[in-house]
């Protein structure tokens, strides 16, 4: 039998898209046959834990079912438990990481927009990290630095030393496969930015740097943000659901999915079915 394999979908900024591109992955697995135990480590916000808890709420108004992954939650009060003693949460993290383990082929957390311990813990056991960023030097100064003058990188940033002890903790104990870290140009406009060749450049120089993977994320489409309040994925759209009205700019969204998922190695869990017969 397969290993539970852990996928972290992190950075320590808020607003790049992280929930978004978590619960795509989610509901891709879900269709791909897998799994899925899904963390959801913002303690504050919970973004993900609400998406799929719109998703059952829509579906029993519906009298319908979809896949839905098991939902391993921290505590039943986050708030209560974001105010807890750094202990209690490392504690309570440890006992769902530990659940979700014995009960998924994948593990999925959403982590915070900011460094906590839980969240270096998650990267701590993660198999696969994904990082979605804006196209933008904003967000690319989560990854790294770069000189004022000159705009040439000079080093990289407390998050991507964070992945680096990451990768260095998972090497020293002993397991064969390395952590791969694939940063995902997430949200792209529709036109070319002025400065995305010079932004790719830097991120190409960092990427060999810190040792990871670019690829492509989820553009900025009026869709995703459509479904969200209904717990919804393009993934999920059929015959049969339709909340909002299908355009081609749909079909674009369905293909950005399926490359992502080949991207971060998933191709088996894509939803290839799915996806193409609609």
């Amino acid at each position: 039998m397969a290993e539970t394999r852990v996928i972290v979908v992190g950075n320590e900024k808020g607003g790049a898209g992280k929930s978004t591109i978590a619960v795509h992955l989610a509901t891709a697995l879900l269709y791909g046959g897998a799994k899925v135990a899904l963390i959801d480590l913002d303690l504050r916000q919970s973004s993900s834990m609400r998406f799929f808890e719109n998703r059952r709420a829509w579906l029993a108004d519906k009298a319908m079912t979809l896949p839905e992954p098991i939902q391993q939650r921290l505590s039943d009060d986050d708030i209560a438990l974001a105010k807890a003693s750094e202990g209690e949460q490392v504690a309570r993290f440890e006992a769902a990481y530990v659940a979700a383990l014995d009960a998924a082929d994948f593990v999925l957390i959403d982590t915070p927009g900011g460094d906590t311990a839980i969240s270096r813990m998650a990267h701590g056991r993660a198999d696969l990290i994904v990082t979605p960023m804006n196209d933008s030097f904003v967000d690319f100064d989560m990854l790294g630095h770069v000189d004022p003058v000159t705009m040439e990188l000079t080093k990289p940033s407390l998050y991507s030393e964070t992945v680096w002890e990451a990768r260095k903790a998972r090497a020293a104990s002993g397991q064969r496969q390395p952590l791969d870290w694939v940063v995902l140009r997430n949200r792209l406009a529709t036109t070319e930015a002025r400065n995305r060749k010079r932004l790719e450049d830097r991120l190409t120089a960092l990427s060999r740097r810190v040792g990871f993977r670019m690829g492509p994320g989820l553009r900025d489409r009026v869709i995703y943000r459509e479904l969200f309040p209904f717990g919804l994925t393009i993934a999920d759209l059929s015959p049969q659901v339709r909340p909002v009205p299908v355009s081609l700019q749909h079909l674009a969204a369905r293909q950005e999915l399926r490359a992502l998922m080949h991207s971060l190695g998933l191709s088996a869990y894509s939803g290839e079915t799915l996806l193409a017969a609609q």
